[in-house]
């Protein structure tokens, strides 16, 4: 399975400024198969450690922290020579060993030749409240859920997947592109991004055996709450988890706390909130005032919306049938507009787009705000074919911005102010921006 962020490894591994790498991500996006390939495809050899399905392997970091040491216990340990420049040594979850995590300090010091991917499932968490992490000696790297594009490649759809990513100008595509496109699309919708689920629907066309897995993976995902968030707070964060479905099926999508649990506070939820944003699990869109430059200065961070890490597994926690999404049940409009949401605000993430939205009195509200290259652009997501674009209007009247983004299932275009990008075309969104503006 190919994966966009083989380039960046890729980058990284050629960089002669290169420090120890840390592949952040959410449990079960692929982070361990991505360094194995990427060390089978590019290394001599990998040696690699898993620290949470072997603990004995902490005791080689307990005598000491020097790299030289370090790598003899190794390589009398897994009984292989590590070469520097050609071995890659991943320390896979690494949370589990705080001497190995913070022994990457000394090997980017002591040993830069020495070539270290460390990834960790809840390894977000544990950053979060480490002390002492050396700060700037080491690199990071995020891994997310199979964009579309990667859906399509690993459907062998490559070709296509090529001629959307060299797109060249905005021009509709031709219709039977266009509807082809979209109907994989609506297969995403259901499959998501998750790997497993992905090779699984490539492999067999099953939408149950796909939803078999996602609801394995959301099990995993409680067990971890058990097994890893602070006792006081394992309730509430599956509390708030559960919650997410039902802030995203209502038309104003605002975070609520009273859906959590009737009369519910910000002040009992704000760590279990954090806690599933640290671990990857959810993504928070806060509310703009002003759109600004920079946005984040414009924020109201107690004012947000919050979306899940795949919409695969949105769709599975809210028990949405594939018929539901392939064949558009009316029944099902106003939750389907959640879905679409939920994956144009992962396409952004990956994309690396800083996420807000904006509202205005009660008179319209934009899903996203989006920034690029000094310049504000609004984003509204529409579900079905509907050419209404009240909020757009609404914003376009009072900021008067250069270009207006509707992203729909309707086919690429621009009209006037507005440009139309197909839901499928998220991910080239930064590419359109720019023909927009040459």
């Amino acid at each position: 399975m190919k994966r966009t962020i083989t380039k960046k490894l890729q980058a990284w591994k050629n960089d002669p400024k290169r420090k120890p790498l840390i592949l952040m991500g959410a449990r079960q996006v692929g982070k361990t198969f991505v360094l194995k390939k990427f060390g089978e495809d590019q290394y001599t050899n990998t040696v690699y450690l898993n620290f949470e399905d072997n603990p004995r392997l902490c005791k080689l970091f307990e005598a000491s922290l020097d790299p030289k040491m370090i790598l003899k216990a190794l390589t009398i340990e897994m009984n292989t020579e590590i070469v520097e420049g050609k071995t890659l040594l991943i320390f896979d979850e690494i949370q589990e060993c705080p001497n190995a995590l913070n022994s990457l300090k000394y090997f980017c010091e002591n040993v830069p030749e020495q070539h270290i991917a460390a990834a960790g499932s809840l390894l977000g968490v544990k950053l979060a409240h480490a002390k002492g992490f050396p700060v700037g000696k080491v690199q990071f790297l995020s891994l997310y859920p199979l964009s579309f594009f990667e859906f399509l490649e690993a459907l062998k759809e490559t070709r296509l997947k090529n001629f959307v990513e060299e797109l060249k100008s905005i021009e509709p595509l031709l219709p039977n592109l266009h509807e082809k496109l979209l109907m994989y699309f609506k297969e995403y919708l259901f499959v998501g991004g998750m790997p497993e689920a992905v090779v699984e629907y490539s492999e067999s066309q099953s939408v149950s055996k796909v939803r078999e897995i996602q609801t394995a993976i959301l099990d995993a995902y409680s067990l971890d709450f058990a097994k890893h968030a602070p006792k006081e707070q394992i309730m509430k964060i599956n509390q708030v988890w559960s919650s997410i479905p039902s802030q995203l099926a209502k038309e104003n999508k605002k975070f609520i706390y009273s859906i959590i649990r009737e009369g519910a506070r910000a002040k009992e939820f704000e760590v279990a909130l954090q806690w599933l944003m640290e671990a990857g699990l959810i993504y928070k869109v806060p509310l703009i005032s002003t759109p600004k430059i920079p946005l984040s200065a414009y924020a109201d961070l107690h004012t947000f919306k919050m979306y899940l890490v795949d919409v695969g597994l949105l769709g599975a926690m809210s028990h949405l049938s594939a018929k539901t999404i392939l064949h558009e049940n009316e029944l099902f409009q106003e939750f389907r507009g959640a879905i679409a949401e939920n994956y144009v605000a992962q396409e952004l993430i990956h994309s690396q787009f800083p996420l807000f939205y904006w509202t205005s009195e009660g008179k319209a509200e934009l899903d996203f705000i989006i920034e690029q290259d000094d310049f504000i652009y609004p984003l509204e997501v529409k579900s079905g074919n509907s050419s209404k674009k009240k909020s757009l209007k609404v914003y376009g009247d009072t900021y008067h911005p250069e270009l207006l983004i509707r992203s729909s299932p309707m086919n690429l275009r621009k009209d006037g102010e507005i440009l139309n990008c197909p839901l499928y075309l998220i991910e080239e969104l930064r590419s359109l921006i720019k023909f927009h503006r040459l």
